[in-house]
């Protein structure tokens, strides 16, 4: 692509047969249609590496990267291109067509048989071209014979065509002998073994997906495992996935969790959304669960220790190790040297492991760690909560507006102070 060449369309859903034929143009001259798309397997999805361009009889087609693709929509494709005929060559052996040879094909399960045939294909644009989901379902196949309007009238009735779409991680990585006529799409898990998964797993799966992705699977999974599920992932994907299901179906699985559990999750909410929610739970455990956020919005003042290790940064890491019995006696927390400066100033901290491993004779400010993770004074409960989760520390240090160290917090207290309510 030229310098300055810039995608105007950076983002939107497509499917293959919507977008085959259509007209790709070069300088504002038509110069063939879109007659394939080459892919290559990325795992969870697939990633389109090529165009390919056919021309009137008697040219040969172009095989067009996708970064000299500038637009992309179901009418129209411009690229960018010096020479064109530099692009006019035979398909080189091991590429993968995604019309040719991935449409039509019969998708099997884990024991080769048959169970639906890739009707159509999803595809996500965000600057790449990633190929996402097949699609067997009747709209898929409606839509292949040009009955597109109806497909949408059925749709309108009938919501559950998105849940009879393929994610492509479900997909085995393609077989090497694929081709127009040869090899089948085999299935890597079968959507109906999706709640076999360990929890873990299925965080594992959703990390990879889009937001639409996610939500299908969320979907597909009984109420059991998509409770474990939600409760396991991150808060950011779920607020996301949260603002995307019925509020029901979000009551329904957070009252299948422990209420110290549901308050982790409720507390990642907008307060608006926590109260329409909890508006609709079981009212068993919501004397408990609304304890807990309440709780939570205490100041972490409540639960910090003065009595931790300091040393200062120009003492010997020698000195240290050899005085580690005496200086740790008595004290709260002990895996971490706090290193401060002048008026108890924070300047870095070290691990005990760290300093077993430094050398003897340097300098505690030569080898401390001075990009430290700490809380506020005025840090909620449930801020510390979410800050332990995240970086797994055995205690953190709280600091006020002047960074001077007023005392630490460990993560054993924070996490009775929520098993104490659950009492």
């Amino acid at each position: 692509m030229k310098a300055g060449s810039t995608k105007t369309q950076s983002k939107g859903i497509f499917y293959l047969s919507k977008v085959m034929n259509a007209n790709v143009f070069l300088k504002g001259k038509k110069i063939g249609k879109l007659s394939d798309i080459v892919i290559v397997n990325k795992g969870k999805v697939a990633v389109a590496t090529h165009i390919i361009i056919s021309r009137p009889f008697g040219y040969p087609s172009l095989i067009v990267p996708w970064d000299n693709v500038n637009t992309f929509s179901e009418k129209e494709i411009t690229v960018d291109l010096d020479d064109i005929e530099r692009y006019a060559f035979k398909i080189p052996e091991g590429f993968i067509l995604l019309k040719d040879f991935i449409l039509d094909k019969k998708i099997l399960d884990m024991e080769d048989a048959d169970i639906e045939v890739v009707y159509d294909i999803r595809m996500v644009l965000k600057n790449k071209l990633y190929i996402t989901d097949v699609d067997p379902s009747k709209d898929a196949r409606l839509r292949r014979l040009g009955l597109s309007k109806f497909a949408n009238l059925v749709h309108k009735k009938d919501d559950k065509s998105e849940e009879e779409l393929i994610p492509w991680f479900y997909v085995q990585a393609l077989p090497p002998n694929i081709g127009s006529f040869t090899g089948d799409v085999k299935l890597n898990v079968l959507k109906e073994k999706l709640n076999d998964l360990p929890p873990v797993d299925i965080v594992e799966i959703l990390e990879d997906l889009d937001h639409d992705q996610r939500l299908v699977v969320i979907n597909q999974l009984d109420e059991e495992h998509a409770s474990d599920a939600l409760e396991e992932i991150g808060p950011n994907m779920q607020r996301e996935i949260i603002s995307s299901l019925n509020k029901e179906k979000v009551a329904d699985l957070i009252d299948r969790m422990t209420p110290g559990q549901a308050a982790d999750v409720l507390a990642v909410l907008t307060l608006e959304d926590q109260a329409e929610i909890m508006k609709l739970m079981d009212e068993g455990n919501l004397h408990k669960i609304k304890s807990i956020l309440e709780k939570r919005q205490d100041t972490i003042l409540n639960l910090i220790t003065e009595k931790y290790i300091k040393a200062q940064p120009d003492e010997i890491v020698e000195t240290i190790q050899n005085e580690y019995p005496k200086i740790a006696k008595g004290k709260d927390e002990i895996m971490y040297i706090h290193v401060v400066g002048k008026d108890n100033k924070l300047l870095g901290i070290l691990d005990v492991k760290e300093i077993l491993q430094a050398d003897d004779k340097a300098l505690l400010k030569d080898v401390m760690n001075k990009s430290v993770i700490t809380l506020k004074s005025e840090s909620s409960i449930a801020e510390a909560t979410a800050m332990f989760s995240r970086y797994g520390f055995r205690s953190l240090p709280v600091t006020n507006k002047e960074n001077k160290i007023v005392g630490v917090v460990s993560q054993r207290d924070v996490a009775k102070l929520t098993l104490h309510f659950l009492e």
